[in-house]
């Protein structure tokens, strides 16, 4: 078997011998020989490709532990893995164009989109709830869990009074945890144990925004949240609590344009 020193396979692979021996300390590209006297880095000719690719995948902004499970799959399922991280990827510049065009609009004075704010009175109710500290990668996990805990619960409330709801207590993205509680009013005490709270929310008004599905995604509510806090110090009211969602359709079997969501704020 020909070895190769680190700088022909440097060559071969058009890497530097800088990024040969990071990979080499991030077991990306191992070489086949190490000299125990001397230290130097020997290569074989079946791992230049391998070396490239990681250099390539690098190049493509991948980051290097995704790389790393990338270069030990064969040819169809790395293909596959790549195509699922670069979805990944689209969908994050995609996000980063729509909050980028929106401070745009907000920081240049442009006019804001309008929206039709209306008010309903919200009766006092029970609410069980679940409350937890997540970021953006951790909502539909708790989501998904914390949804069949608060329905398995207890019965329900029929109406809009009876919708469960999203409240955001702070930020949830990829730095903040929020916290995010999701609730749902039900009809009577029932038992709870766990992380599931009950309480009695008392008799309130809402102002609130119906949204379609297409609207409802992070950053795309940032204008409607601006609209509804014009509105409540233009009207001179105060908000008795944070943000909430209120889950008015399943978003599972909605289209783009399907009314899925009720963005509101109680006031006092």
């Amino acid at each position: 078997m020909r070895f190769m020193t680190i700088g022909e396979f440097a060559e071969r692979t058009r890497l530097s011998a800088k990024a040969l021996r990071l990979y080499d300390e991030l077991k990306l590209v191992v070489p086949a020989q190490v000299d125990p006297g001397s230290g130097y880095r020997r290569y074989t000719e079946d791992q230049v490709e391998s070396a490239r690719l990681a250099g390539q995948l690098r190049r493509a902004g991948m980051p290097l532990a995704v790389i790393s499970s990338v270069l030990a799959m064969d040819g169809a399922r790395a293909a596959q893995a790549l195509a699922g991280w670069w979805e990944q990827v689209e969908d994050t510049v995609a996000e980063r164009r729509a909050l980028v065009a929106y401070l745009q609009a907000r920081l240049s004075g442009k006019d804001q989109p309008m929206y039709d704010i209306q008010v309903r009175p919200m009766p006092e109710r029970r609410v069980l709830a679940i409350s937890r500290h997540v970021h953006a990668g951790e909502t539909d996990e708790f989501f998904a869990g914390a949804f069949a805990l608060l329905r398995a619960a207890g019965p329900g409330i029929d109406g809009i009074a009876g919708v469960p709801f999203l409240v955001f207590y702070g930020e949830v993205s990829d730095d903040s945890d929020g916290p995010m509680e999701l609730c749902r009013p039900v009809a009577a005490d029932v038992e709870v144990a766990g992380e599931v709270q009950l309480r009695t929310e008392p008799a309130h008004d809402e102002a609130y925004i119906r949204l379609a599905l297409k609207d409802m995604g992070w950053p795309a509510l940032l204008p409607a949240c601006d609209a509804l806090e014009r509105w409540v110090t233009g009207q001179r009211r105060r908000p008795a609590g944070a943000l909430r969602q209120l889950l008015i359709a399943d978003q599972r079997m909605a289209t783009a344009n399907t009314l899925v969501c009720d963005l509101s704020v109680p006031l006092r």
